[in-house]
């Protein structure tokens, strides 16, 4: 069994090395245990995703992440996949919150169907499910010097991170899986019609009004970093910081985004790392 669960973690090493670029730059400061575990969450919740990006209809989708939340449902049963066996040894070692795959699937779910995001705090709410989850899943990883207090700054910047995501890839999702996440109260004000189809001027001022709220759930999570050891502290301000600074590069062009995918060299990343592990700073 021990070689089934070593050879079980290596493949989500390998997964998230593969599909995973900027989460891995921060999970590589971590102790070997705490990596190979955060891998596996990484695994699992790729998994996820994937079914919810995928080509199959509605009913397979759905069909599909009803069976992945059997399979949680089911964890300490025997199993050969080797991303159920990680998970599974994982949350014998931390209090993992399965719950949170849960919470994960349920805003897979809504991207099954047509999004319709109506109002900001709705937005919020998809962002909690799709990532402030894998936030607290990542916590029970990393310990805390007060749980209590922690939690909400993970979900926090969570929401940070998706916020970053949607506004970096709003053209892709919009043109590739007819999704648009921006709330449609804020484009009927900037002028745009669903599609993001807008006047002149109404698009990059909503796309900065949308980076300036993200900006401040960076701001409320990042008071997470010192509630946490040191290597924690690094590989969660490497992860925010990459992304921070993506969101900095749209708030300064907003109009970027229509044409490209805005992302950062692999030099600039390994400045944010080195950084960010000399002074546990974002």
């Amino acid at each position: 069994m021990k070689a089934s669960i070593e050879s079980a973690y290596a493949r989500c090493e390998e997964l998230t090395r593969l599909h995973a670029k900027n989460f891995a730059y921060g999970i590589r400061l971590l102790p070997p245990a705490k990596r190979r575990s955060l891998s596996a969450v990484y695994a699992l919740a790729r998994r996820i995703d994937d079914v919810g990006d995928g080509d199959l209809s509605q009913a397979e989708k759905l069909k599909h992440l009803g069976f992945i939340r059997n399979s949680i449902h089911n964890l300490g049963e025997e199993s050969a996949d080797p991303v159920l066996i990680a998970v599974r040894d994982t949350a014998e070692r931390y209090p993992l919150p399965l719950e949170a795959f849960e919470e994960l699937i349920k805003g897979c779910e809504m991207d099954c169907g047509v999004v319709a995001i109506q109002t900001y705090d709705e937005l919020v709410c998809y962002c909690r499910l799709v990532a402030g989850s894998i936030g607290r899943l990542s916590l029970a990883i990393f310990g805390a010097s007060d749980f209590a207090a922690a939690a909400p700054l993970a979900d926090a910047l969570g929401v940070a991170l998706q916020m970053t995501n949607i506004l970096r890839d709003m053209v892709e999702d919009r043109d590739q899986m007819g999704r648009i996440y921006l709330p449609r109260e804020d484009l009927e004000i900037y002028g745009c019609s669903g599609d993001l189809s807008c006047s002149l001027d109404g698009l990059p001022e909503l796309i900065a009004l949308e980076a300036r709220r993200a900006e401040d759930w960076y701001e409320r999570g990042l008071s997470l970093l010192p509630l946490l050891d040191r290597r924690s502290r690094a590989c969660v301000a490497t992860m925010a910081g990459i992304y921070r600074r993506i969101l900095i590069r749209i708030a300064a062009n907003p109009g970027q985004v229509l044409d490209r995918r805005v992302s950062l060299s692999t030099g600039e990343k390994v400045v944010i790392a080195t950084r960010a592990l000399a002074s546990g700073r974002a």
